[in-house]
């Protein structure tokens, strides 16, 4: 009997210990649960706020056109950062972007899908400025080119891509987001990071704004160029009233510099408005922050409507 209760006491430390052990489990699974739960419907309602923001944001365009249907400038209401503004749980900002007053990399090629030999000469010298290997403006004519032949020595073609690990082929169609420039062989982040303030992914012939370009892409638009990057500041300062450089100024600057045939492919790819804008929408509920990312198209007459939406990443 003395050894039977011996057995009792074991089987009962071992059924509250697998009680314990039990009920620990159920505890933090139901805790993970619940975080969880709250983290999905701060998200969910992170997402609906960032919607508002964008109709927000498509309002302020609409009301900018009213006001000047012919140019788009830093002086204008969309050019305003919207400061961190509190919501219930949290808070929200965001920034319109003007698309256009960066270098259109789909450029690069034709309308019927073969090299812009202008455009790539302007590329090359937008990555010399900013100390880039000039080889990356022939990968990337390949990476969106309708052919199979390589540029030059510096292209590649599927090839290259399929001996990679793993193996992957060229897009040979024009880019959705300047992220896609990570694709291409050894690029790199940091060198990703450097160019990304400066280029956009627009549809093929989409002209750049000289009113809102930076000092480094307009000056690469011709070699020897240097009328408008070498004081940022300074450049900021001149379009607090309006355009500036005025187009007329951008093209006359150009006459000395470019041959015939260039300056007629510098003036298809040149304005003074614009119709792409992104609007980057930050909410943060709780400890969850949401990031939203709209391409905006604004048509002729002022009305837009969001083309690509994309959370995390531009």
């Amino acid at each position: 009997m003395r050894r039977a209760r011996g057995v009792a006491l074991i089987i009962a430390l071992v059924v509250v210990a697998l009680a314990t052990i039990l009920a620990t489990r159920i505890g933090a699974q139901s805790t993970l649960d619940q975080r969880r739960a709250a983290t999905l419907l701060a998200q969910e309602q992170g997402f609906e706020v960032a919607l508002g923001a964008e109709a927000w944001a498509i309002e302020i365009l609409r009301g900018d056109y009213e006001r000047n249907s012919r140019q788009v400038t830093f002086d204008q209401a969309w050019a305003t950062p919207l400061p961190p503004i509190p919501i219930d749980g949290g808070s929200i900002e965001g920034q319109l972007v003007d698309l256009q007053g960066r270098f259109n990399v789909n450029n690069l090629v034709t309308p019927a899908g073969d090299k812009n030999e202008f455009a790539y000469a302007w590329f090359q010298r937008l990555l010399a400025r900013l100390q880039l290997e000039p080889k990356w403006a022939s990968l990337l004519v390949d990476w969106i080119d309708i052919d199979s032949v390589a540029d030059g020595v510096d292209g590649a073609e599927d090839g290259v891509y399929t001996s990679l690990t793993p193996p992957y082929r060229t897009a040979n169609r024009p880019i959705t987001s300047t992220s896609e420039l990570l694709a291409l062989p050894g690029f790199g982040r940091e060198r990703y990071q450097l160019l990304a303030p400066y280029i956009a992914a627009l549809p093929v012939g989409t002209p750049l704004n000289v009113c809102t370009a930076s000092g480094p892409v307009l000056d690469a638009l011709a070699p020897g160029l240097a009328a408008f990057g070498q004081d940022p500041k300074q450049l900021a300062s001149n379009r607090v009233k309006g355009c500036f450089p005025a187009l007329n100024d951008v093209n006359g600057a150009l006459q000395p510099l470019l041959k015939a045939p260039e300056k007629a492919a510098a003036s298809a790819l040149l304005s003074d408005s614009s119709r792409y804008f992104r609007a980057a929408t930050i909410v943060s509920i709780g400890t969850t922050e949401l990031t939203l990312y709209s391409l905006i198209e604004r048509n002729p007459g002022g009305y837009s409507r969001v083309i690509l939406r994309t959370l995390g990443t531009e």
